[in-house]
């Protein structure tokens, strides 16, 4: 398949250049060679967390990650941001890992109000909540600097999945006091599944050593202590580094700050194409989430009663593309475009065009 066809919400498509970077010969994950390496990956991970903290790398899903920041979590009860599917699964790591928590919100339509979160607050002290930065389900953003800005008036630490938000959304982790954010390496960073990466500050660190049930793979104060040696406490996946090291440098010639920019007109000329798709097939199509908290790496698309989201994607994988279902409860009802990664405006051109005449050709039928 040539690069441009795949647009999933995750795993999203990988460049041949990182591909081909991973075909090199295994080394000590204890010696100079692979701290050189190491150091190259930090190096590109710091600029894209905007942190002059230690960028954690956990050969995991990013839902490893997730258990680490409930588990390292001072003791206390949890507060549950919940606004789709993936921000109830941190809610139900939280109960899984034997945590106190409380959650709030539930609908899946918008982000969870600063006011019912002040409310929870002001009810109880917590000692951290839980929050979704871009929901993938639903393609819902929640805006982080205020939230981080009142959890800290309330002594609650902010713990933040950005899995389809870092490296495609602007993400201040050391300006806006994030205590702990995370993601995954195969959705806006553009690498392939299999790697988590994260970012504590020193106040979450510093209490992390009260948590009685850190666990051992996803104890971050051992994290901590390895890092600074440029070392990770357990066997990495060493391939999957050497593509981040590619990766983290491509990132650094394009600058985050562009890579926002275009994630942003990507998402915008998305948006403009599901007007433009009513106004073409006189269908009530339309974008899940309010107009002012939309992800700018991917849009779940309203699907009307006469299809549904499955059939779409059958008829735009018979022209080629590859596009994402609807998600959980919203699986028959919406349909999702991931526009993230190393995607290009040509390459979303072609597959909205693809999802419009399939769309049509369903109709007609």
């Amino acid at each position: 398949m040539a690069f441009g066809t795949f647009f999933l919400p995750g795993p999203t498509e990988v460049r041949r250049e990182v591909l081909e970077s991973m075909v090199q010969p295994m080394l000590p994950h204890r010696g100079a060679v692979f701290e050189a390496l190491f150091a190259r990956v930090q190096a590109g991970l710091k600029p894209i967390f905007r942190t002059q903290r230690p960028v954690y790398v956990s050969s995991s899903s990013a839902t490893g990650l997730m258990e680490a920041a409930i588990r390292c979590a001072r003791p206390g009860a949890i507060l549950c941001l919940v606004n789709g599917a993936f921000s109830e699964r941190f809610a139900n790591i939280a109960h899984s890992c034997g945590r106190e928590s409380t959650v709030i919100g539930g609908d899946w339509t918008r982000p969870v109000s600063l006011d019912e979160v002040e409310t929870a607050l002001k009810a109880r002290p917590y000692a951290a909540l839980t929050v979704v930065h871009s929901e993938t389900s639903t393609g819902t953003l929640t805006s982080l600097p205020e939230l981080a800005q009142l959890a800290h008036r309330y002594d609650c630490a902010v713990l933040v999945d950005s899995v389809t938000g870092l490296a495609g959304v602007q993400v201040e982790t050391d300006a806006w006091e994030l205590d702990f954010v995370l993601t995954g390496s195969q959705k806006a960073l553009a690498l392939p599944p299999g790697l988590a990466f994260g970012v504590a500050s020193e106040q979450f660190i510093a209490t992390a050593g009260q948590a009685g049930a850190r666990g051992l793979y996803y104890d971050l104060v051992e994290f901590e202590q390895y890092i600074h040696k440029n070392q990770t406490p357990n066997t990495p996946a060493l391939s999957l580094l050497y593509a981040t090291a590619v990766q983290g440098e491509y990132i650094a010639r394009e600058t985050i700050e562009r890579r926002w920019e275009r994630h942003t007109q990507m998402a915008e000329h998305t948006h403009s194409w599901v007007h433009e798709l009513r106004q073409r097939v006189g269908e009530p199509f339309g974008i899940y989430a309010p107009d002012d908290h939309r992800s700018h790496t991917v849009t779940a698309v309203t699907v009307p009663p006469v299809l549904t989201g499955d059939a779409i994607v059958k008829a735009v994988a018979k022209r080629g593309f590859v596009i994402g279902g609807g998600y959980g409860k919203l699986k028959n009802s919406t349909f999702r475009i991931g526009h993230m990664g190393d995607h290009t405006m040509e390459g979303l051109e072609a597959v909205l065009e693809a999802t419009a005449e399939g769309i049509e050709e369903l109709l007609a039928s």
